[in-house]
């Protein structure tokens, strides 16, 4: 019943938050109030035996208010062949006033309305939840000109162009620091809680907050493609996805009409007929069977608890991509796992530095001056160690790198090389094999210097293990799902960071197309599986698997396109956040149901034996049976 805005500028708002009337303007509320007040009235002047014609002409408007509106809906039921909620709340009504009970009509179509309010007030209360991340993207943004700086709205700013970010100030749309450090607050988009530090080069999300410094930002996305964009995008397309329990339970609804006016009907004829019982008091209590049986609760349960469950996930920086992936990962039996930038930080560090033939701060002078020249990311990872060391680089003259191989070059007029072991077999260069395979065998890469006759040192590099992998994998056993392991690394890289981080099973030197029949197989093994990944080069395993997860995805289309389910920050503490959102959700979801079908189902008995009223059965029944679960399930806000 709440109206809904059509949105105007793509790029200020999103419909979900347009901004509303004041509260006591809203029609809702107007009719809620003026029908309220009638029939406290009315209801007044009926105990005080008054005027009866007149508390019943009160009766009559105190519904009518209400009523056009069901009414008015239960009309567009019956022209599409639907037999709705609406259909049977009418029907209860206007049997009350036919067989003298007015009060009850009107209190029917009075709480009715009220719950129903109720509903779409819950449902807007989520999409606002989420609608609140585009209105912290500021309207207006600071350009640099060449004429100095202009005020210009957001979406007059293109792709290239420079804005200024002063502190306290928000980012206006997605791009990169050219100029200043600063402090940004990012949760908005990743649900990270501490600030990160940002300089030149670093990239920054529309809606985040600049905390301290001056930084200019040349925008790299426009409005309506920021990350920011896509993530409320993604979400309010979540919403609209019906999860397996939510259209098994809609489903029923559409068949439960039928079924409830047909047994009022002959709650209301059998004791009459056949033990020639009063039809008044029987008729009565078909139409509290009628009120109670409205299913509203039952179908409001699953639908607002997955929207609650998303936008709650969406506010930890985690997008869901349908209440279907919510109810799915609770059935997950494996989890799998890329290895590279996924378990591993995707950064190789030198983890040992072996002289052969020379003191350690000569060979970090030599290797790291070669490798200077080297774009290769070993080359980096020897290069930062040797900074973080304080060896300073010397000058390299005749600089030749050999791709997969290795560099040579000359220092200090002495001939120089870094690479491989086979690099150094082709020169001619011995070394000692025992010390690198025992690094080798710890799933350590290998380089070795050398000059022009000997092996100067063993330079070992590892890509790190992030942080909380060890803690997830841990968490994942203790649920009972399986891990297993995905990579184009060799076998012995594999092996030790599976047997480091405690991977159940591993599968080594995969390309993407055998990593999408390595799932096919885990799924005809175990049917419920699911796939983490960066969301790059894992995108076809991660379409193939149950529910895809991508990690790391701000900022990259690709991983947020790709999977189901996608992690903004690399942030393994997010699955575990994910399981215990999925299982939350559905435990919610399964506690609404349980709640209507047992309330529902003893007031249904009660209503038979003439224990319940009409007002009763839609205040207990409906309205009140309508705000627990409604309250229940916003409670996963909270998470």
């Amino acid at each position: 019943m709440v109206e809904h805005v059509p949105e105007e500028c793509p790029y200020c708002r999103v419909d979900i938050t347009r901004e509303k009337p004041p509260f006591w303007r809203q029609r809702d509320i107007i009719v809620i109030v003026l029908s309220g007040i009638l029939f406290a009235v009315g209801l007044l002047l009926e105990l005080l035996e008054i005027s009866g014609s007149g508390a019943l002409l009160l009766f009559i408007i105190a519904a009518i208010i209400p009523g056009f509106f069901i009414a008015r809906r239960s009309i567009r039921s019956i022209r599409r062949g639907n037999l709705d909620v609406h259909i049977l709340m009418t029907i209860a009504a206007v049997g009350a006033f036919l067989i003298g009970y007015g009060a009850e009509g009107a209190a029917v179509l009075l709480l009715f309305y009220v719950a129903e309010f109720l509903e779409d007030y819950a449902g807007e209360r989520a999409k606002r939840s989420v609608g609140e991340l585009l209105e912290l993207t500021p309207e207006t943004a600071v350009r640099k000109t060449e004429a100095g700086e202009e005020k210009v709205h957001t979406h007059e700013v293109n792709v290239g162009e420079v804005v200024i970010i002063r502190p306290g100030e928000r980012i206006p749309l997605d791009g990169e620091v050219i100029e200043g450090t600063s402090s940004v607050n990012q949760g908005a988009v990743t649900g990270e809680s501490i600030p990160v530090a940002k300089s030149e080069g670093d990239e920054v999300f529309a809606g985040t907050l600049n905390e301290e410094g001056y930084i200019e930002v040349r925008v790299t996305k426009p409005p309506s493609e920021t990350t920011l964009s896509k993530i409320v995008g993604l979400v309010r397309n979540a919403q609209k996805q019906k999860s397996k329990t939510e259209s098994l339970v809609n489903r029923f609804a559409n068949y439960y009409t039928p079924i409830v006016l047909t047994l009022a009907v002959l709650v209301a004829i059998i004791p009459t007929l056949l033990f020639s019982q009063p039809l008044e008091n029987w008729a009565y209590r078909s139409l509290v069977l009628l009120a109670v049986s409205c299913p509203c609760a039952l179908v409001l349960s699953t639908p607002i608890s997955m929207v609650s469950g998303i936008t709650s996930a969406a506010r930890n920086g985690l997008l869901i991509k349908g209440g279907t992936y919510v109810e799915e990962i609770t059935q997950e039996k494996v989890l799998a796992l890329d290895k590279t930038r996924t378990l591993t930080e995707g950064k190789p560090q030198v983890t040992d530095v072996i002289p052969l033939n020379n003191t350690e701060e000569n060979i970090l002078q030599i290797a790291a001056s070669l490798e200077s020249k080297s774009r290769h990311p070993i080359a980096k990872a020897i290069v930062e160690h040797a900074q973080e060391e304080g060896v300073k680089l010397s000058e390299i003259k005749e600089f030749e790198s050999v791709p997969g191989k290795g560099v040579i070059g000359s220092m200090n007029n002495e001939r120089y090389l870094v690479g491989a072991r086979g690099f150094l077999d082709e020169k001619g260069i011995e070394y000692q094999e025992e010390k690198i395979n025992s690094l080798e065998e710890q799933g350590k890469t290998v380089v070795l210097l050398g000059d022009r006759e000997h092996a100067l040192a063993v330079i070992a590099v590892k890509d790190r293990i992030r942080e909380n992998t060890v803690k997830m994998i841990e968490e994942l056993k203790e649920s009972g799902i399986k891990t297993v392991m995905l990579t184009g690394d060799n076998e012995r890289v594999a092996k030790a960071i599976a047997e480091e981080v405690g991977i159940d099973e591993y599968h080594a030197g995969l390309l993407p197309e055998e990593k999408v029949e390595v799932i096919k197989k885990l799924l005809k093994k175990y049917d419920h599986v699911s796939m983490l990944g960066d969301g790059v080069n894992d995108a076809p395993a991660l379409a193939e698997a149950h529910v895809g997860i991508a990690m790391g995805a701000a900022g990259s289309d690709v991983a947020i396109e790709t999977a189901d389910i996608v992690l903004m920050e690399d942030d393994l503490e997010k699955v575990g956040y994910l399981k215990r959102l999925g299982h939350k959700t559905m435990g919610t979801v399964r506690e609404n149901i349980i709640i209507s079908i047992l309330t529902k189902g003893a007031l249904a008995v009660l209503a038979v034996f003439g224990l319940v009223s009409l007002a009763v059965a839609v205040g207990v029944g409906d309205m009140g049976i309508s705000f627990v679960v409604i309250a229940n399930a916003l409670r996963l806000g909270l998470m």
